[in-house]
This record gives structure tokens, sequence and C-alpha cells, in this order.
């Protein structure tokens, strides 16, 4: 891409004064091109996110307040767009179960009226939207074994790989259902009108500008406890076991599935860590023991409903599609989480030695 074409690109992010929004607006900001965020700013610590964006771009990000549910807003706000990132959404399980008709309104509706508004534009830009893993259900059938601090499959093809897109969905949870619903009508608009869109399966994130809590974003959540001395909530047993993906190895495959739309769209791809990046709850409790001079206190709690015991992305098709791969390991990402913690003054650590300081790396 020119310097001439990066001034011309207009993206816009939905959600974009979330964590990851956040951290693609910067990369594309940083790259030269134009970025538009539109957020109803409901969530809790996103305006800490545009202040920054701010500071860091000063007049150069636009934000317009708005809500995907407003469907004339969205028709406003693709005009001259040139990549649309879709992350606004309903983000919690919990919240799905208390509030079906919400949580639908949000993540389905929401993401009708935005494909909508780009169909109705003479040269519709690229589009990627962010499902979950949870359209694959709890994965029941999965037969796995207790081993040491986490479960692992039974089936050695599982383990190595992980689970890949040939996988029956299994919408599980009014979340789950939303979020299952709403990619398949972005992939049969790829399909039926031609729009360049694809969709990622997404697994656990975490990464800088993460404001997490036990419904979503579990490890910035379990750090910044940690950090302020706070006994952690683990439910179920602490053994299952997800692949993390730090945010800036995800805004890598972002940037490349906009740049080969033309090969992708259409398509749905399971992104996370993979099985080089995986950990299970207790073992992220003992690391973070590791780096900060003392693990923490936790508890349990019963299983939530719909929780996978085993969940790890298989991203082979994404890498043989574009050559990414996952460039960051556990442990440093989150130092680099930490350190950013510690840096804003998210988190307030219970030990002088952490307060003000950095964990090398």
């Amino acid at each position: 891409m020119t310097a001439a074409s990066r001034m011309s690109d207009l993206a816009l992010i939905t959600g974009g004064a979330g964590f990851v929004a956040t951290n693609v607006a910067d990369r594309l900001l940083r790259l030269g091109c134009r970025v538009r965020l539109f957020d109803n700013l409901s969530r809790a610590g996103v305006d800490q996110n545009v202040a920054w964006l701010e500071a860091e771009h000063p007049g150069r990000v636009e934000l317009v307040v708005g809500d995907v549910r407003d469907a004339a807003a969205l028709r406003e706000a693709v005009r001259g767009t040139t990549r649309v990132f879709h992350f606004a959404a309903q983000v919690a399980v919990t919240t799905s179960l208390g509030d079906p008709f919400l949580d639908f309104e949000v993540n389905a509706r929401g993401t009708l009226n935005l494909l909508e508004a780009l169909r109705g534009l003479a040269a519709p830009p690229s589009l990627l939207f962010t499902s979950t893993n949870k359209v694959y259900g709890e994965l029941e059938d999965v037969r796995l074994l207790a081993r040491g601090r986490r479960y692992e499959p039974l089936d050695a093809e599982l383990a190595a790989r992980g689970v890949g897109e040939r996988r029956p969905l299994d919408f599980q949870s009014p979340y789950g259902c939303s979020k299952g619903a709403a990619e398949q009508y972005v992939l049969d608009y790829a399909r039926t009108f031609r729009l360049p869109a694809t969709v990622f399966r997404m697994s656990c994130v975490y990464g800088p500008h993460q404001f997490g809590t036990e419904d979503q974003g579990w490890v910035a959540h379990f750090l910044i406890q940690a950090l302020q001395g706070r006994a952690l909530t683990v439910y179920g047993d602490g053994m299952q076991v997800r692949d993390v993906l730090f945010v800036e190895d995800l805004v890598d495959a972002m940037l490349l599935a906009h740049d080969r739309i033309e090969d992708l769209a259409g398509r749905a791809f399971n992104i996370g860590g993979g099985p080089d990046h995986t950990v299970s709850l207790l073992e992220l409790i003992e690391l973070l023991g590791e780096m900060l001079g003392g693990r923490p206190a936790y508890a349990l709690e019963p299983w939530r409903p719909a929780d996978q015991r085993y969940y790890v992305s298989n991203t082979g098709r994404f890498s043989a599609a574009t050559g990414w791969r996952q460039m960051t390991s556990v442990r440093e990402g989150l130092e680099r989480l930490v350190n950013w913690l510690v840096e804003v003054n998210a988190a307030r650590a219970p030990l002088p030695e952490i307060v003000g300081s950095r964990v090398a790396s």
C-alpha cells in the first residue's frame, strides 16, 4: 500500500473504543490511514481508550457516538469507508442468559443493520466480522484426560492441531445463538450479495487496552485482580484449557484478512493462539505467581452454562491462505500486559516492588 493510498483509506471500526478496536485503530493510524470509531461508549473503561488514541494521534481520530441498533446511524457511518471492522457486540454469556432480547438486538440485528448499510453502497468496502468459538457449543463429545493442571483430548489429531472449521456448528446459550446467526448472515451476504466479507471465529485474545471482567477478557481480569491483591474466582475446576492470542498478532491477521479479501470472502476462519499457545486457568495462576512473586489466592465456583472444558483453535486454514502465524509467546504477552497495566495505573499492586516497575522481559 502506497502512502497516497493509505491517506485515502478510511476504516470504520464498530465497537471502536474497545480493546481490540483500539489496537487496530492505533496500527492503522500509524500506517497513515484514517479511522472512524463508532461506539456507544457503554462499556466501562473505553473512554480511556478513546482518550489515549486522541492523545497519540491528535486531530486524526473521528469518533461517532452511536449504536448498531440504529440503522440510520450505521448508514451514515459507512459512507466513504474502504474497510470495516465489525467488533460492536454484547460479549457476555451471562448477560445473554439474563436478557436474550438485548443480546439478539445488538449481536444479530445490529450486524444485519450493518450488512444492509453496506449493501446499499455502490462500492461496498471489505468487512471483517469477529464471531466466537462458542458457535461450536460445549464440545461435549470431545473425550478428555486430566493431566497435571489441565485437560487434554484423547484424540491425538485434535490435541496436535486443535478444533478446525469442519467441526459442526452447535450454537449454545443465547450469546452463541446471536453471534452464530450474525456470522451466518455475514457469510450469506458475501455469497448472495457479493459483499467482500469474511468471519473470524475468535478464541481468547489479550493485551494492552483490555479492561477485562469475569465474563469477557478473563486473562486481563486475572492480571488486574492479582495486581490489586484480590482473590480470583475460578468457575469449574480450573483445568479448562484455552488457546490465547496476543492482540498484536491478531491485528496482523486482521489486516491480512482485508488485504486478501478477494480470496477470503465468504469464508470463516478459526483464529487464536493455536496448540503452541495454550494455558489452563490453574496454569495461568501459577504463571502469575512466578511473575508477580506470589501466587494469587482463588476460590472455585460451579461451572457456568456452555463453558467448554477444552477449546484450542486450529488456525491452519487461515495460515495456509495468508502465511500468518502467531509470534508472541504466552509468557512474553503476559509480561507486556502486566507492564501496560502498571504503566497506566489500571491496577494498583499491593507490593511496592511492582508499583511503578516493569516485569523483566
